[in-house]
């Protein structure tokens, strides 16, 4: 994903190969920071007072002073208004706050915006064949351990792409993470949901981030007719499922087509969940 535009909080536009950061700032050398991604099309950047209530979650989870909100909000829309809808429909957008230079009370923010990437696409469209991995530890017993940051969306990603580079190795697209005793949790960039007899169910928020792909559905499917039930799901889930997703604000809703390799059916909910999920021209 090449970034196409860089905003700082001032709303100046300025070259992505422009250095912002300096080479001690703690969110280079040790990934001490937190971001958000959210998808923009249309001119509009979707569920950007959710993502940046998560921003400030995050950055009050890592104990970092809370986002200049205004600064996001003026950074989202100079990118906004300066983006070449008609070449490019679809565009992520970061939100990143680093803690700055250490010793110094200095933390650093800015937005910068890609192009929705043709595997994000293309997964959109033939879904995703997934490995099951084991994250080493249950999802409730993070809770009372603040250090491990449950619930943060943090910079430092690198078990996140590593699950991922490890999946692209062993012939699959990504990952669901499970604990030591099976219960699913999450993917790396992305939440899970089934279909089990009829009903969409994605698991509790025990050690895995809040999705905000998933609190829209949650808000929305009762007026399509959809059930959706939040309840601890297991490895067996899976194999009992009608169908299975991956979601997210950029994939929005993915199919999963194998797990383990093995072939998943395709859930007849598939394309109500699409087109509720899916954002649409105002």
């Amino acid at each position: 994903m090449t970034i196409r535009m860089l905003a700082l909080l001032d709303g100046t536009l300025v070259d992505p190969a422009t250095p912002i950061v300096r080479a001690d700032d703690q969110g280079v050398v040790r990934g001490d920071g937190v971001f958000d991604a959210l998808l923009a099309s249309f001119g509009r950047a979707h569920h950007l007072d959710e993502h940046l209530a998560r921003l400030a979650a995050s950055a009050r989870i890592l104990q970092l002073p809370a986002p200049d909100d205004a600064g996001y909000r003026r950074a989202v829309a100079a990118i906004l208004d300066a983006w070449d809808w008609d070449d490019e429909p679809e565009a992520v957008l970061r939100t990143i706050m680093t803690r700055g230079p250490e010793g110094l009370d200095e933390p650093n923010g800015w937005v910068m915006a890609a192009p929705l990437d043709d595997a994000t696409k293309r997964e959109r469209v033939e879904g995703v064949r997934v490995l099951i991995l084991d994250r080493g530890f249950e999802g409730a017993d993070v809770a009372p351990l603040p250090w491990l940051l449950p619930g943060a969306k943090s910079l430092s990603y690198g078990i996140n792409m590593a699950a991922k580079r490890y999946a692209k190795a062993h012939g699959a697209d990504d990952v669901i993470f499970v604990t030591p005793s099976g219960s699913l949790l999450e993917g790396p960039t992305s939440s899970v949901v089934l279909d089990i007899e009829g009903v969409l169910v994605t698991p509790p928020l025990h050690g895995i981030l809040r999705s905000i792909t998933v609190a829209e559905l949650l808000d929305k499917a009762p007026a399509a007719g959809l059930d959706v039930e939040v309840e601890a799901l297991t490895r067996y889930d899976l194999e009992r499922c009608r169908g299975a997703w991956l979601l997210s604000s950029g994939r929005i809703v993915a199919l999963v087509t194998h797990v383990d390799g093995v072939a998943m059916p395709r859930s007849p909910l598939g394309a109500a969940l699409a087109e509720l999920l899916t954002p649409r021209a105002e």
